[in-house]
């Protein structure tokens, strides 16, 4: 009986844990504490006393142990009918097993630092040695110390085996319960032996239900005593005003501080939602539990009504994180603030369904926790999975006709087109509700009761998980992108590309998204038999990883591996900059020099950075050997040309023939080596382009370096002159422009040279030095303007090309009678004929 009426009332537990974990769980653990104290379970308060004293002894966790769960396994089955009993008995399992972990991890340091000082000592003396008596007494004592202790850390790593094994079997016999109380089928109440049954089982339920009422009566006549009725009457009103009034102020306040603190962003407005809900749960369970605190102060209370006072604290509690949930995502007063993309009008016809499902849910709740305190009959139970069924499925149908409605009523308010997916959900979602009705109809009321109470809670996970989804995407958009402030200032800080940072902020909001979902799917399983605490441990032993194969996947030693990753490249990209900003520029290292050494710096610490990772993965050197060994057999098929590339990389950067900044020759291209990548290097050619030419090119082939002994420009001018030309006076009009230009350098000095006369010219060859090669075009073309006009100047020509015209032959006429021999015609000016 208790295992099925659990079927809802485990929903306010499961969201109660998740919402601590991800949102404000100091303040929740507060409301569960002083449920544990007032359960009346003296174990839990001696337990937590003795903790607080002294650690507990291998001994005495043995006897507890005994105590809890005795050995056999049919010893540790759940006694049928009392869910709490078991619920408890897992816990205190569970408690036992961390102690001795506990016990473990404290005591193999000691054992470590024992083992040290026995090392200190050496090794007992040969047979027939002599050796100090304090040496031999003090090694004695640390051996007895070290036995001893090595035998507590056995039998408490036994222990942890034991207790895991025993929480197992509990967890696996109390859910095969389940699933045979799920499938059963009780009396239909379509037919009369439903009633008939109800009957006859109401006198008793009714019996206890009444000592119950009783119970809380006398509680509170006793609370509402003279000497204590104002410290009570002002509790509740105190709790009034805070649950009401006091949520009210905060909602608002906290939209006030959101506007004057955060930027404005999507961030602000998920950041509000999350703030509104653990308001709404914050206080009002402080208001409500401390009502009950106050009434168990000034009254006595028993067992029952202690339970029936918690219990309805919880109900507030759960009731006011549905509304606050609700309030967060309609935000009626707030439309631009509003996550979901949903139109003001939908909103406002809206504001009330989050009242309503919390109401709902909490009188769907309400007779599985009485039928618990009362320990109800078979019949009343199954009354009550009846009523839970029909309620919840109620409450879904009209939820889904509201919207329905809605969007029926609205065709012009904006609303989007609904996509495939929600028409597809909506059809699932009431074909479930049809078949909850025939599973009523036909008796499997405890199936029915589950899906319901299923469907229900999947709505309110799906609801708080989109607000966490939001939230996880905007907080990462928000800090790590390249358009948020704090963005800006790793960019600068670390030099970081836009598209590398909004890389990285898309990445982490995946594996945020991630853990998120797996968390939703914890929360979601939390009605299937089993509480919160079971199934946050079930998901906690994903801790201890993953075998695929010979590696063992372990979420933490990944999660280590990453931030080792991201640290190692972080202190790596901080070690390259001071290198190249601080450091090398107060050498007398070249820069080219200076870039190679800090590339070559920059792919070893790479390479340190991913060896510390996979350290941190738990993938030895021995594994990265196997690796190495499948690489050797496909450089051998197909990476030829990749190593050879890899390698003359390493060359280039280590031997130096060419370096960043050198203007080389390779073939018909010439240009600036602007970096040397670890395969290919890449050229800035004279049109601004790039070319990439593997590395391997500069190995294997002729390359010209016109800077790598001397870094010096030559510019050559070859003048042709007439024979008749003043060659003193030209020699110096040239020398005298060579020298006036500031980008000819001064040493070595520019010079003329008279090659000789080709073709009865005067040939003159000016030779001058520049900085670099690449400012020697310019130069040249300046020094030709300047030269030019010197000697048009001072009536100096150049020579002028001769031009040889071919004349076309005379055409052939016919035979005539012999004129006058005619003259031969003269030649055309300036043409030579042949």
């Amino acid at each position: 009986m208790n295992r099925t009426s659990r079927l809802t009332g485990l929903r306010l537990p499961a969201l109660l844990a998740l919402w601590a974990l991800l949102t404000c769980g100091s303040a929740l653990a507060q409301p569960d504490a002083s449920m544990n104290a007032g359960s009346g379970n003296p174990n839990n308060s001696a337990n937590t006393a003795t903790a607080a004293v002294a650690p507990p002894t291998i001994a005495e966790l043995r006897a507890q142990f005994a105590r809890i769960a005795p050995s056999g396994k049919a010893n540790a089955t759940v006694v049928p009918g009392a869910e709490d009993d078991a619920r408890k008995q897992l816990a205190q399992i569970n408690e036992i097993g961390v102690q001795a972990d506990k016990f473990v991890a404290a005591r193999t340091g000691e054992l470590a630092d024992l083992n040290a000082r026995l090392g200190e000592l050496g090794n007992p003396p040969a047979a027939g040695a002599t050796e100090d008596p304090n040496i031999t007494r003090q090694r004695a004592q640390l051996t007895k110390e070290r036995n001893a202790l090595d035998a507590d850390i056995r039998l408490a790593k036994l222990l942890a085996i034991d207790v895991r094994q025993r929480g197992t079997d509990v967890v696996s016999q109390r859910r095969q319960q389940f699933e045979a109380e799920l499938t059963s089928r009780a009396a239909s109440p379509l037919g009369s032996e439903f009633w008939d049954d109800l009957r006859e089982a109401w006198p008793d339920d009714f019996e206890r239900l009444q000592a119950i009422g009783a119970a809380l009566g006398d509680g509170f006549d006793q609370a509402l005593q003279p000497e204590s009725r104002t410290p009570v009457i002002a509790s509740f009103i105190g709790a009034l005003l805070l649950a009401w009034l006091g949520v009210w102020a905060a909602e608002r306040g906290l939209a006030r501080l959101a506007t004057r603190v955060l930027p404005a962003g999507r961030l602000r407005r998920s950041l509000l939602v999350i703030a509104i809900v653990a308001t709404h749960v914050l206080l009002v369970a402080v208001a409500a539990h401390g009502v009950v605190e106050v009434l168990k102060a000034h009254a006595m209370w028993d067992a029952q009504a202690r339970k029936a006072l918690q219990s309805t604290a919880q109900t507030l509690t759960f009731m006011a994180f549905i509304i606050g949930l609700g309030r967060g995502l309609l935000a009626t007063g707030r439309p631009s603030w509003r996550l979901p993309a949903i139109p003001d009008l939908t909103a406002q016809r809206l504001s009330a369904l989050p009242w309503l499902v919390a109401l709902v849910a909490a009188l769907a709740w309400t007779p599985a926790e009485i039928n618990a305190l009362i320990d109800a009959s078979f019949a009343a139970v199954v009354t009550t999975h009846v009523a839970t069924a029909l309620l919840l499925t109620a409450l879904v149908g009209t939820v889904v006709y509201r919207l329905k409605a809605l969007r029926a009523d609205a065709p012009d308010a904006g609303l989007p087109e609904r996509p495939m997916w929600v028409g597809v959900l909506v059809a699932l979602i009431v074909v479930l509700v049809i078949a909850i009705w025939v599973l009523v109809a036909f008796g499997y009321v405890a199936l029915a009761s589950f899906l319901a109470s299923q469907l229900t809670w999947s709505g309110i996970v799906a609801a708080a998980f989109y607000v966490l989804f939001k939230f996880a995407d905007d907080l990462f958009m928000a800090v790590v992108s390249s358009r948020s402030a704090s963005g800006q200032r790793l960019q600068k800080s670390f030099g970081l590309a836009p598209q590398t940072l909004d890389q990285a902020a898309t990445v982490l909001s995946g594996l945020s998204r991630v853990a998120l979902f797996f968390y939703m799917l914890v929360a979601l399983a939390a009605p299937l038999g089993t509480g919160p605490g079971e199934v946050f441990q079930r998901g906690g032993k994903l801790g201890t990883g993953v075998k695929v194969g010979e590696f063992q996947l372990v979420p933490g030693a990944i999660l280590s591996a990453v931030a080792v990753a991201v640290i190692g490249f972080i202190v790596l990209r901080v070690f390259k900059r001071w290198l190249s900003r601080s450091y090398l520029p107060s050498t007398q290292f070249e820069p080219g020099m200076q870039s190679s050494i800090t590339t070559l710096l920059g792919y070893v610490g790479g390479i340190l950075v991913v060896a510390f990772s996979l350290s941190a993965l738990g993938i030895g050197i021995e594994r990265i050997a196997w690796v190495a060994s499948a690489l050797s057999v496909g450089i051998g098929f197909g990476l030829q040309a990749i190593v050879q590339n890899f390698i003359s990389g390493l060359i280039l950067l280590a031997e130096q023939p060419v370096k960043v900044g050198d203007w080389v020759v390779l073939g018909t291209t010439e240009g600036d080596v602007r970096r040397i990548n670890v395969r290919a290097t890449e050229i800035q050619l004279g049109d601004r382009s790039t070319l990439i030419v593997p590395n391997s090119e500069f190995i294997t082939k002729t390359v010209r370096n016109m800077t790598l002994a001397n870094a010096e420009g030559r510019v050559l001018i070859r003048l042709p002159m007439p024979l008749t030309t003043d060659a003193q006076r030209v020699r110096e009009l040239i020398l005298e422009a060579c020298r006036a230009h500031e980008g000819v350098l001064e040493t070595p000095a520019p010079s003329l040279t008279l090659e000789g006369i080709e073709n009865g010219l005067l040939i003159f060859q000016a030779i001058a030095y520049v900085p670099s090669p690449r400012l020697a075009g310019g130069v040249r073309s300046d020094l030709l303007f300047t030269i030019l006009d010197a000697l048009k100047q001072a009536d100096l020509p150049l020579a002028t090309p001769t031009t040889l015209v071919m004349a076309a032959p005379a055409p052939v006429l016919p035979a005539e009678p012999s004129p006058a021999p005619a003259t031969p015609a003269s030649p055309l000016p300036g043409t030579t004929s042949t």
